[in-house]
């Protein structure tokens, strides 16, 4: 398992545009470092808003060793805290979803607000100061319908995140969706694979062919080199889409943690359906046609999303240990759409059902090959993984800094 330091070399010595070393990928040693400088302080995002209709409706999210809930309150306000009662650590809420008017501990019963305020613990003693034992906050920001979650004790800046979502994501209406379906899987691959994978579509053409009826596998499609360097299709599928109303160009974090773009789908088709055509027949939010194309939206370390004319598809990723990760994906559709009558379930997620046990699938040999002691760093195309270059840029540079200000460890 390799010291701090030991990784700090290891990132120090990395050829670039190269994929990363063995151990970057495998060793128990970086996958806990990964948690401590990257997963425990920066901003996660945990559920789309509207996974929690009501008050009291919540959700679990494990996050490297934290167990965190993210609930709806009274007030409408959605908030997150540590799952753990503040009497003798037992986890709250143990089940994925629920809804419950108070958080109550099985294990003696103490019983908390949905605000994380203590209500109830009995036999305490006539000193006991209930004010001072509330549920512990999670940052938590609502960003236009997507809730994002910070573990970090001082969150690193959000604001020009959220001026970006706000007008990019405002037509969807994300606050007037409702999650249609959710799926839940372990890809047995290290978790940063599992992002540059997502970052690249050079293996799209050999890997997804029902994706692939829609989404253009051309590099040139999602390329960073400008706003009107675009082909004349990309160009004109903006200027088309700005008329109506809907930010279409790229803009990006300068380091490109995060980047907002939206894009022509291949023939004019309308949704990723096997059929092209749209799989839900209202529409989401203000739409103002259905072959808008997809508004594509990541945010490292564990976000990446698509937002059509008829629906929604926001993916979560959270790493379990260091060659596995979970990836749960949630459709979205106009809650006022109705399942058998305004869109089939079948027609909604078959082809991103698909497609996600293909990436699982090549995630998992991936890792099995960087297993290999034979395994060494090989080169990105830069014109087909552009996007995995910017990855492994951002993830070194940020692991680098954080490892440079830790105190000097003492040699092994």
């Amino acid at each position: 398992m390799l010291s701090q330091n030991q990784i700090a070399a290891e990132l120090a010595a990395r050829q670039k545009s190269f994929s990363l070393s063995r151990n970057l990928y495998c060793d128990p040693g970086v996958y806990q470092a990964d948690l401590e400088h990257v997963w425990y302080r920066e901003w996660l995002f945990a559920l789309p808003a509207c996974a929690l209709q009501k008050a009291g409706d919540y959700q679990t999210v494990q996050v490297g060793a934290y167990p965190v809930i993210v609930v709806k309150g009274g007030d409408g306000r959605i908030r997150a805290f540590h799952n753990v009662c503040r009497h003798r650590g037992q986890r709250l809420c143990s089940k994925v979803s629920g809804n419950a008017p108070k958080l109550v501990c099985p294990y003696h019963q103490w019983t908390y607000e949905l605000d994380g305020k203590l209500l109830f613990a009995r036999d305490m003693g006539d000193g006991f100061d209930a004010s001072k034992y509330g549920l512990k906050k999670v940052h938590c920001v609502d960003l236009s319908g997507i809730i994002y979650i910070c573990l970090a004790e001082v969150p690193p800046p959000i604001a020009e995140l959220a001026k970006a979502a706000g007008a990019y994501l405002a037509p969807s209406g994300l606050a007037d969706a409702k999650v249609a379906f959710t799926s839940t899987i372990i890809e047995n691959g290290n978790w940063k694979l599992v992002i540059e994978n997502n970052r690249e579509c050079y293996h799209c053409g050999g890997a997804h062919p029902s994706l692939c009826r829609t989404y253009s596998d051309n590099p040139k499609m999602t390329a960073m080199d400008g706003p009107n360097s675009a082909s004349p299709d990309i160009l004109a599928h903006w200027q088309r889409c700005e008329a109506a109303g809907l930010p279409s160009r790229f803009v990006n974090h300068p380091q490109m943690q995060w980047r907002l773009a939206r894009i022509p789908l291949l023939n004019n088709a309308e949704s990723y359906t096997m059929s092209t055509k749209a799989a839900v027949s209202r529409r989401m939010g203000q739409m103002p046609f259905n072959d808008a194309g997809s508004l594509l939206m990541f945010h490292y370390p564990n976000t990446w999303n698509h937002f059509l004319a008829d629906h929604a598809i926001v993916f979560r990723m959270l790493p379990v240990s260091p060659t596995e990760t979970e990836v749960t994906t949630f459709w979205l559709v106009n809650k006022e759409a109705t399942e058998g009558v305004d869109y089939d379930l079948k027609t909604l997620t078959e082809v991103w059902l698909a497609t996600n046990d293909e990436d699982r699938q090549v995630v998992e040999e991936n890792q099995a090959g960087i297993r290999s002691p034979a395994y060494e760093p090989g080169p990105y195309s830069p014109l087909q993984e552009e996007g995995v270059i910017q990855f492994t840029d951002w993830y070194c540079a940020v692991m680098a800094g954080r490892l440079a200000s830790q105190p000097v460890q003492a040699a092994e």
